[in-house]
């Protein structure tokens, strides 16, 4: 095994091969021998990272300086927590994890379970924080269906109601970053994001794995609505 640059406690499979598939799908098969050879995964193991999606928000947050000291976050979302971890970890004063389904405890966060498209979630997130947020988060992705039109609409329309939100509980000056997939009608969500942010960005970072059609919007300095 040899040690992944980059990536402190991980190490670089030279090709694990599973030499029997126990009656898997082929499907799953793949899916397992790519985690089991996946240095980002062996990453978050070695760090106690809930996911290797969190290496994903460290590469952001290095490069756009997103999660500030004292700062308010809401992570949308947030199963199974990584970003939350991330968030904690680089010195964020509060934490939402916001989420339909519960989520193991994560220390210094505080967990609202619901659907943030609810019409009184602003007003509730906005109670719980004592104000607005500095910064708003969102890797969530639909389930996919495997037709590429289609899961690229869904995973838009996903992301333009977390933008819808995030413009109702941001303070002056925030940031949102939400996932998308590659296809051209992102441009629909780009458009109102530019008109009430000074700088909106399609980002890839080096955890998102490049075989992925995986891209994240980063909008900075919420000019308000």
């Amino acid at each position: 095994m040899a040690k992944q640059p980059g990536l402190p406690g991980a190490t670089r499979s030279l090709g694990v091969r599973l030499r029997t598939a126990n009656k898997r799908t082929i499907g799953s098969q793949k899916w397992l021998e790519r985690q089991l050879n996946d240095p980002y995964v062996a990453a978050a193991r070695a760090q106690g990272f809930r996911s290797r999606a969190a290496f994903k928000l460290m590469e952001m947050d290095d490069k756009y300086k997103l999660i500030r000291a004292g700062s308010r976050i809401v992570d949308l979302g947030a199963a199974p927590g990584g970003w939350c971890q991330v968030a904690v970890q680089r010195g964020a004063a509060q934490v939402v994890a916001m989420d339909l389904l519960p989520i193991d405890p994560i220390p210094e966060v505080t967990f609202l379970q619901g659907d943030f498209n609810d019409a009184d979630m602003p007003a509730r997130l906005r109670a719980l924080m004592g104000g607005a947020a500095d910064l708003v988060l969102s890797d969530m992705a639909p389930n996919t269906t495997g037709h590429g039109a289609t899961d690229h609409i869904r995973i838009v329309a996903l992301a333009e109601l977390a933008f819808d939100f995030a413009t109702h509980v941001l303070a002056p000056g925030g940031a949102f970053v939400t996932k998308v997939f590659q296809g051209g009608s992102e441009q629909q969500l780009l458009a109102p994001m530019k008109r009430v942010f000074a700088t909106v960005r399609h980002v890839k970072p080096p955890a998102s794995r490049k075989n992925s059609s995986e891209l994240y919007v980063v909008a900075t300095r919420f000019r308000g609505v």
